[in-house]
């Protein structure tokens, strides 16, 4: 079924639908006599020759400089021209689709001015898979995501490279190939395809996406570590939670009792000790926290998929075209920023349960480093130095970009959001964490393995949910008994991290939030 786009209804989830599952967009009627209607109203402006930033004149501090009726076309097409200054690798394809996206969506709103015909190409290129090659560097998030945006745009005008059926061809061949013809830019056109947030937003959205699945399974990690290390479930008691009152806490609180429910390896009470470290007692309220924030950015960029963000903006049932600024990346470079911290955080506390699986001292008697056969053999040693590398890394990706504004345009653009830096940056992030908590689940696994071979009856004592999550690691994934080659062995654990298989074992065997 479509996606229908009509410039306010696009969720999050319509979006990863298109961008990786290729769903097929349609543009809804409602929308299709709002774009028609403030096309004819900037015809009309043209015609009185009204003095119109970005129609009639140039842009950014040439917005002082009138142009011809003659030059406005030309003035479009120059504009997408010279704007297409992103460098460095393509982003992938994913993150263009969503684009492309956001930005059919936005114009569909009907207060961009474009005309039909070019939205409706936009959408057709997207629909048939023509997407334009944009380089990842280049943005300063105001006004907008310029330079990507205008590499997509490129495209759509028949020039530069796009990437069709997986090769990498000239946008006119895809066009001859698919029918499709490009698009002449028409007066305003140029500046409603370039001027907005919706590449940050692209990629911030995917990074959403895959961190609202992480925060579920780092508490699926924590609990695997909670039955290797015989966690004190006490902790977990919705009395104390409630009484913080914080949403997130208490949600992971619930999953970690759901997820625990029928352990004999984590007890209310247990005989040998009276607390248990940060990183296993305070999960809640570390996990709990990273969840408020990730909600905090769902509900961000929600808006922002619905919003417009070009300038100017048309309003044909008022007669006024405002110069505005909603092309501003704030809202989403603060959001990023913040998730990218949130993320952190859960790859973080992650890394402290590692230690304590592995470390000796740690680890209520488990063998050094989880080797079955220490000193020969080095276990999982190396895994949690990795894993300290990648939190590490991270915390230089956490610098939040947005106070980093540097003036662009002679002074005219004197503070930019870098909203682009913060969704890159925090896909890198997303990186990290999901590797960190997929070698937590490797360790936490290995450990009630060893459990049971040195003589305790660890896995036979785990909970439903946990026992899905260890037989589904074993099915495929053999415990370490001597050192392997762990750089191959560690990656089947990134792998179902990130394709959501082993979210998905638990699930069939319990809901959690």
């Amino acid at each position: 079924m479509a996606i229908i786009l009509d410039g306010r209804s696009l969720t999050v989830e319509d979006v990863i639908k298109v961008c990786r599952n290729y769903e097929r967009v349609e543009l809804s009627s409602d929308a299709t006599i709002a774009v028609k209607k403030a096309r004819n109203y900037i015809e009309k402006k043209l015609e009185e020759k009204a003095v119109i930033y970005g129609l009639t004149t140039g842009f950014g501090k040439f917005a002082n400089v009138v142009i011809s009726p003659e030059e406005t076309a030309k003035l479009q097409k120059n504009l997408i021209i010279s704007h297409t200054c992103s460098m460095g690798k393509p982003y992938e394809t994913k993150y263009v689709r969503a684009a492309m996206l956001l930005r059919a969506n936005s114009l569909a709103h009907g207060n961009s001015g474009i005309r039909l015909e070019t939205l409706q190409t936009l959408i057709d290129m997207l629909n048939e898979g023509i997407h334009p090659i944009v380089p990842e560097k280049g943005s300063v998030g105001s006004s907008g995501d310029l330079a990507p945006l205008s590499c997509i745009a490129l495209g759509l005008i028949g020039l530069g490279k796009v990437e069709y059926k997986g090769q990498v061809i000239d946008a006119q061949e895809a066009f001859d190939m698919t029918g499709l013809k490009p698009v002449e830019l028409q007066a305003k056109e140029g500046l409603a395809l370039n001027n907005g947030t919706q590449m940050m937003t692209a990629v911030g959205c995917n990074v959403l996406y895959d961190a609202m699945k992480l925060m579920k399974i780092a508490d699926i990690a924590g609990a695997m570590t909670g039955e290797a290390l015989h966690a004190i479930k006490k902790a977990y008691d919705p009395k104390t939670h409630i009484l913080r009152g914080q949403e997130g806490q208490i949600q992971v609180a619930e999953n970690m009792r759901i997820l625990l429910e029928g352990s004999g390896n984590t007890l209310l009470v247990q005989p040998n000790k009276v607390q248990d470290p940060y990183s296993q007692r305070c999960l809640p309220q570390i996990h709990g926290a990273s969840r408020d924030a990730i909600n905090y950015v769902y509900n961000a960029v929600s808006r922002e998929l619905n919003a417009v963000t070009d300038n100017p903006i048309v309003f044909p049932d008022e007669d006024e075209v405002i110069s505005g600024g909603n092309f501003h990346g704030q809202p989403m470079a603060l959001a990023f920023d913040f998730l990218k911290i949130a993320i952190s955080e859960l790859a973080n506390v992650s890394e402290r349960r590692i230690e304590r699986l592995v470390n000796p001292a740690l680890s209520e008697g488990l063998p050094a480093f989880l080797a079955k056969d220490g000193g020969v053999n080095s276990g999982y040693m190396i895994a949690q130095y990795a894993a300290a590398s990648m939190v590490s890394e991270n915390k230089v990706y956490d610098h939040p970009a947005c106070v980093d504004s540097i003036p662009t345009s002679a002074n005219q653009e004197d503070h930019v959001s870098m909203g682009t830096t913060s969704a890159r940056t925090a896909a890198l992030v997303l990186d990290n964490a999901q590797k960190v908590i997929g070698i937590e689940v490797s360790a936490a696994a290995q450990a009630i393995w060893l459990r049971q071979e040195i003589g305790e009856n660890g896995i036979n004592n785990l909970s439903p949910a946990m026992k899905a999550a260890y037989d589904f690691i074993r099915k495929t994934l053999p415990p370490v008994e001597e050192d392997i080659i762990m750089e191959s062995y560690l990656a089947k654990f990134d792998d179902m991290i990130k394709d959501n298989s082993l979210l998905e074992a638990v699930e069939k065997i319990v809901a959690i939030k």
